[in-house]
């Protein structure tokens, strides 16, 4: 169950969010929503669905709004201030988290290319990772890719029709993340429309790698085309 929570963002302003606890979580999992100028927030369908995945194997979930979006203060800081928010929640969600217990962070879209600059700040963390629909084509990725070199496991799940990563893009930027998988879903554009089972399968996959759980009978193979529908 997700009770309404607030983070305080050192120096910054209070975030609207939404805490799931495990009773005896495997982990846990922050997710950072798509762009707040276009109608982004923590109950995108993709958000929602990785969250529900990440609560049914035994996680503790951390969605928030950015801030300036919803209940959150503050106004939108074009990608940079928001890193300040993703490093505020996973410090919220590490403190119902005993001190073994992994951490991991999805963001999708403008919230992946967040996810990756948190990543890739010095010293970097070393966390695992997963990118759903990072906007290549929209959004200045350099330097990012170092940082998300770092993640261990990562995962980067993107659709065949994503106009804002297109496949060609993404395999110029998986040529330097020897350790990544991708996952390619059939059919999906950006949104996902349609497509929100096979990429929580995806996202799933990558869960167990981590969390633990057990192996799932999933489709696709690492690196390969889920075409579940």
């Amino acid at each position: 169950m997700e009770l309404p929570i607030e983070i305080e963002v050192p120096g910054g302003p209070r975030l609207e969010a939404r805490l799931a606890e495990s009773p005896t979580p495997t982990g846990g999992l922050v997710l950072c929503h798509p762009h707040p100028l276009y109608g982004g927030d923590m109950d995108n369908p993709v958000i929602v669905r990785a969250a529900e995945v990440a609560q049914s194997l035994g996680l503790t979930t951390l969605r928030f709004n950015f801030r300036g979006v919803g209940a959150s203060g503050g106004v939108h800081g074009g990608g940079i201030a928001e890193e300040d928010d993703v490093q505020a929640a996973l410090g919220r969600a590490r403190t119902v988290l005993s001190v073994d217990a992994p951490l991991g962070l999805l963001g999708y879209s403008f919230g992946a290319w967040v996810s990756a600059r948190v990543a890739a700040k010095p010293p970097g963390l070393a966390l695992p990772l997963c990118l759903v629909a990072p906007p290549l084509g929209m959004l200045d990725w350099t330097g990012v890719r170092t940082g998300a070199a770092r993640a261990t496991p990562l995962l980067i799940v993107a659709g065949t029709r994503d106009q804002y990563c297109p496949l060609p893009d993404l395999e110029g930027f998986m040529a330097g993340l020897p350790g990544a998988r991708r996952a390619i879903i059939e059919g999906a554009d950006h949104f996902f429309f349609g497509k929100l089972y096979p990429m929580g399968l995806e996202v799933e996959r990558w869960l167990r790698e981590w969390a633990g759980g057990g192996s799932a009978a999933l489709s696709g193979e690492p690196g390969g085309r889920s075409r579940a529908g």
